[in-house]
């Protein structure tokens, strides 16, 4: 009896082991590899961030809302605190060594942007194993494979965060990187507001010197093209020799899927997240390029108001 307590003690003692990731493991699994996964027992961490989680998710999942890794409404694209971002990643149960699957409803191309920023995010903070699910849960679902709509009580976790810049880049830097044009930066938008002709919640135009490569150029339908097509496209866009290639939209959400196409997918070196993105730069009285003067841009934003009132 003695010797059993003695054994259980030494193993408490010990801290909790890191689970190493499957077999097959990539940063971008389709719904049938991680059900493999899952069917053979191994630890792998589904975390649900978009979509009504309530309605139907994959069996033992957490929900992390999207709204909880992003800024204010003045800037959505902003950063939180490491320490905020450290309560909701321990509060889901993200523990650092445990891979981690982000996973979006899968409605559309751009609701996979929400996964990818959380992907961007965690990786920053210091999970080493991260992957997102393509398809998202539509695409879970349309497989045939298990759903529940059971809540899941999921245990808190002393994660800890080890923020880094490694994918980040700020306002200042980008500024400085424009007046040396020692970057590529790439307008990560459709191609109206890379014109300037639409705009959200920015001045209309572009960060000047920079490219147009939309996220959806990393699309095959609702499905992100894999690795070798995503070096592809790099290849062809003269990335693959950049020193530092940035990568930008109006809140940094459409941003991080070509961050992840290109530093994950395609294996990028020193691709840069513009985290707050055109909300920050253009709002900052950054001067820009494929912007109307201001004539037209009185009479657009009149014709939006107008529009917005029927």
């Amino acid at each position: 009896m003695l010797r059993t307590t003695a054994l259980s003690l030494t193993f408490a003692a010990l801290p909790a082991l890191a689970f190493a990731a499957p077999e097959g493991w990539s940063p971008l699994l389709e719904p049938a590899e991680l059900a493999a996964m899952l069917d053979a027992g191994e630890q792998v961490h589904v975390i649900h961030v978009t979509g009504d989680f309530a309605e139907g998710h994959i069996p033992g999942a957490a929900f992390s809302p999207y709204a909880n890794w992003r800024g204010g409404p003045a800037n959505p694209g902003g950063l939180l605190s490491e320490l905020d971002y450290e309560l909701e990643a321990a509060r889901v149960g993200v523990d650092g060594d445990t891979p981690v699957v982000v996973v979006h409803s899968g409605v559309n191309p751009s609701d996979m942007g929400a996964a990818a920023r959380v992907y961007w995010t965690l990786k920053s903070l210091g999970v080493q194993d991260l992957a997102l699910l393509n398809g998202g849960f539509v695409g879970w679902s349309e497989a045939g494979l298990p759903v529940s709509t059971t809540p899941v009580a999921v245990e808190a976790s002393d994660f800890r965060a080890e923020w880094s810049d490694a994918w980040y880049i700020s306002t200042s830097e980008v500024a400085e990187l424009v007046d040396a044009g020692e970057a590529r930066l790439l307008d990560s938008r459709p191609e109206g507001f890379f014109e300037g002709i639409a705009w959200s919640i920015a001045r209309p135009g572009t960060i000047r010197g920079a490219e147009n490569l939309e996220f959806a150029d990393f699309f095959e339908g609702n499905r992100m093209v894999g690795s070798d097509a995503a070096r592809t496209l790099a290849e062809a866009q003269g990335l693959t020799d950049a020193p530092i290639t940035v990568s930008f939209c109006n809140t940094g959400h459409w941003a991080a899927l070509n961050w992840f196409a290109l530093s994950e997918l395609a294996g990028v070196e020193n691709t840069r997240l513009y985290a707050e993105s055109m909300a920050e730069y253009a709002t900052n009285g950054h001067a820009l390029d494929n912007e109307p003067n201001r004539v037209a841009y009185l009479w657009r934003s009149t014709k939006r108001w107008v529009e917005g009132l029927f």
